[in-house]
């Protein structure tokens, strides 16, 4: 049968078959009407009138009414893209949807971005700092208090001024690097924060569809229950 197409509901006595696609048991898991949310009617509608009682469905023509029900949500709720749909796709795999920054980023990882950060973690530290003050003390002592027959940076420290200002010039875009990168992780970690707060939204959007499906079976269930008592007595 194609798709899109209107189906009556199956007389009774008939082999199942799918509503929307038309493949019959056994060569394919159907769910009946009543197995299938409420909330997922809509859907399953779009894809082939008639949706009813009396009706099945099989496993694959679920999973699309499901991802339609879910990217329906998300366009009313959440700015749809490329994120939204391998949330969608991940839940329907059961495949978790983040991963590690180090591994989001592995083509960045050179020689050159890994010494960036090594020198702008010893440049942020106190081993710096002390080391640091303990050349320039060394250097100034070695040219002020006679310790060298020809000091090779006299007083003003001409050439200690030129150190330093190399040293900062050179250390400037290291940091920059190294922050640069720091930001990618930093959105990586975002977009991946993001991924889970999305699963874990439209799983619980699914629970609670779910429940609420559950309690509706529960009460139908519990009043059939009821009349058949009734109409013993």
């Amino acid at each position: 049968m194609p798709q899109g197409h209107s189906h009556e509901a199956q007389p009774a006595g008939t082999t199942p078959f799918c509503h929307v696609c038309g493949r019959h048991s056994p060569d394919v898991e159907l769910i009946p009407f009543g197995a299938v949310r409420p909330s997922l009617s809509p859907e399953i509608e779009a894809l082939a009138a008639g949706w009813g009682q009396g009706c099945y469905l099989c496993r694959s023509d679920l999973m699309r009414a499901r991802r339609r029900h879910l990217r329906s949500w998300l366009h009313r709720h959440h700015a749809t893209g490329t994120l939204g749909e391998q949330v969608i796709e991940a839940i329907e795999r059961g495949e978790p949807v983040t991963r590690p920054p180090e591994e989001v980023l592995p083509e960045r990882e050179s020689f050159g971005n890994r010494a960036a950060d090594r020198l702008a973690t010893f440049g942020g530290s106190w081993g710096f700092i002390l080391s640091f003050a303990v050349v320039l003390i060394g250097w100034m002592l070695l040219n002020t208090i006679g310790l060298l027959a020809h000091p090779f940076d006299p007083y003003p420290f001409i050439l200690l001024n030129l150190v330093l200002s190399s040293l900062a010039a050179l250390q400037a875009p290291v940091i920059m690097m190294s922050q640069r990168r720091q930001e990618e992780k930093d959105r990586a970690r975002a977009e991946s924060d993001y991924r889970i707060n999305l699963k874990a939204e439209l799983e619980i959007l699914q629970l609670h569809d779910k429940l609420d499906h559950a309690m509706m079976q529960l009460a139908e269930l519990q009043q059939a229950r009821a009349r058949q008592e009734d109409g013993h007595e």
